[in-house]
């Protein structure tokens, strides 16, 4: 019964469903064909559908270490959303209005995204992280007319002094103080309507972009962007949902990749979703995995490498894990064989963006899988690597990785900026900015943003390759590499080295390990300089910040300059 609802769900909504049974890649791609439905809300296919037809089922599972977990059924989450979109209603949200959702991982953060899409108003996901400034950024920029907060990020809030004319309401989770609206009585007071009949082009969040190339942009997205993730959740997830699939994923949900890689499509195939508080922690990691019985996972590159690092035979002897997707960053091959000897798990790489997420990507179960390649296109997407003219390249030429629009996850534009979304999406292509390599099979090579391509002497530098080929070092735990301004190559790379525990971090090691990449890569790839750190800038996923970097690395050229 399980495997038919799920496959139910599925196969009526986003495409044909001769290409869900395909036995091999190639097959898989000649017969796919979307097909959208005339409407679709996000809340009703995550919530309201797994109601009526499996209301026990649980949808959302919080760890609490040795305490017993708290669970929420589909039912749970489609009456306390429905309660919530109800009270949104009743303080003058309208549809279309942009309500912002500050709240780290948790029942609350899942009932606000639906309670906001059901009703047909925008959500606008912002990370804990963010300080005063930022979050005041993105807060007028959205026009945000509500804020659902935790104490946290409450106050945050205090502390913005940017103006926000929008901003009407605020609404807390166990905040109940004068001046807030409390999220539990605001979902608590009764009614509720049906979900609103949106099409899929109709808008469903904003998402900010991380800002690498300016401010950050709300990339809108339709509720269509939901279907079009699917392909590549089963796609990477090999036969994505299975029986006794259960996902977990340290991915802020305020994001695109612990959103719209993890949360809503497990939501949409009936797959539970594991979450727990507090930030990435590889030991804990384990044991979380072990005793909730997840048996996928979204991992990015930097936080299986502290798995790794982190691993013992007993922490591994528990895992019940049956996939692993990575993205964000480049998976070192040292990692991917790894996972393959230690967790008999292929770690299947996708790649995306903010903008268009998910449309690259590898499956060890369809024969899509090769080390130091993030994959082929997902089925449903097509991906190209263009030249500064516009052109497609050839394969083995490096240029940018594009992805043909239109196209079902594609975002709708930026938050009221059309000259920057025209930039983005010119003559029927979106330009991602990533520089790439596709070779005679298909299989795509990142080399890099564009921002973080190091340009050295007339040479393009792709960070993760030089990454990559540093953590093959058994004295370097994590590293992280940058371009830093140079008089007489413009660029000269530079890497920053968390040393492995116990080892000495002194101008010795520095040499061995420039020797060790340069003999390994090239004479212009080796960096130029080392610096040791005692510790990497990491979101809450577990991703290295390397902007942090970049800025150090500039301070210091200037610095040195006025010496």
């Amino acid at each position: 019964m399980t495997q038919h609802l799920a496959s139910q769900a599925f196969a009526a909504r986003p495409w044909n469903d001769a290409a869900l049974t395909a036995a091999s890649d190639e097959a898989l791609r000649t017969g796919f064909a979307w097909r959208l439905p005339a409407r679709f809300n996000i809340a009703a296919s995550c919530a309201d559908d797994w109601a009526v037809r499996a209301p026990a089922r649980i949808c959302l599972v919080e760890d609490r270490g040795d305490a017993a977990a708290r669970t929420l059924t589909y039912g749970e989450l489609a009456r306390r959303c429905r309660g919530l979109a109800a009270g949104l209603g009743r303080i003058g949200v309208r549809r279309g209005d942009r309500v912002a959702i500050v709240l780290p991982q948790g029942f609350e953060a899942a009932v606000a995204h639906l309670a906001v899409y059901r009703m047909g108003a925008i959500a606008v996901p912002l990370s804990q992280r963010f300080g005063p400034d930022a979050l005041g950024f993105r807060l007028k920029a959205a026009g945000a007319r509500v804020a659902i907060v935790d104490a946290a990020s409450l106050a945050t809030l205090r502390a913005v002094t940017t103006a926000l004319p929008a901003l009407d309401h605020v609404v807390a989770v166990e905040a109940d103080e004068l001046g807030l609206v409390d999220f539990a009585r605001l979902e608590n007071e009764g009614g509720g309507t049906e979900p609103v009949a949106t099409r899929p082009d109709d808008p469903a969040m904003i998402i900010f972009t991380s800002g690498t190339t300016g401010p950050p942009k709300g990339a809108l997205h339709g509720h269509r962007v939901l279907l079009g993730h699917l392909p590549g959740m089963r796609f990477h997830h090999e036969g994505f949902p299975l029986a006794g699939d259960r996902l977990w994923t340290p991915s802020d949900w305020a994001w695109a990749g612990g959103l719209l890689n993890a949360l809503l499509p497990s939501l949409y195939f009936g797959v539970p979703v594991v979450f727990s508080a507090g930030r990435f922690d590889a030991g804990a990691a384990f044991a979380l995995m072990t005793r909730q019985r997840v048996r996928n996972a979204f991992l990015p590159a930097t936080a299986l490498r502290m798995l790794k690092a982190a691993a013992t035979l007993e922490a591994i002897a528990g895992l019940g894990l049956r996939t692993i997707g990575s993205a964000g960053e480049t998976l070192p091959r040292d990692t991917f064989h790894w996972a393959a000897a230690e967790l008999g798990i292929t770690v299947n790489e996708f790649y995306g963006q903010t903008e268009c997420n998910m449309v690259l990507g590898s499956s060890a179960r369809y024969g899509v899988s090769r080390a130091g390649r993030i994959g082929k296109a997902v089925p449903g997407h097509r991906v190209a690597i263009l030249g500064e003219d516009g052109r497609e390249l050839s394969a083995g030429e490096t240029g940018t990785i594009a992805v043909a629009a239109p196209d079902p996850v594609m975002f709708l534009g930026y938050w009221q900026d059309r000259e920057a979304t025209r930039r983005k999406v010119p003559e029927g292509w979106l330009l991602t900015g990533d520089q790439g390599v596709m070779d005679e099979e298909g299989y795509v090579r990142f080399v890099g943003r564009d921002d973080d391509v190091i340009t050295s002497a007339g040479y393009r530098i792709g960070p993760g390759e030089v990454e990559d080929c540093l953590l093959a070092h058994p004295a370097v735990k994590l590293a992280a590499v940058v371009g830093k301004p140079d008089r007489l190559r413009t660029e000269i790379v530079k890497a920053y080295v968390v040393p492995a525990d116990g080892v000495v971090a002194d101008k010795a090691l520095a040499a061995a390990i420039q020797s060790f990449v340069r003999q390994r890569l090239s004479a212009h790839e080796y960096p130029r300089e080392v610096a040791f750190v005692t510790e990497m800038p990491l979101t809450t996923s577990g991703k290295i910040i390397r902007r942090e970097f970049r800025e150090r690395a500039v301070a210091e050229a200037e610095a040195a300059a006025l010496d």
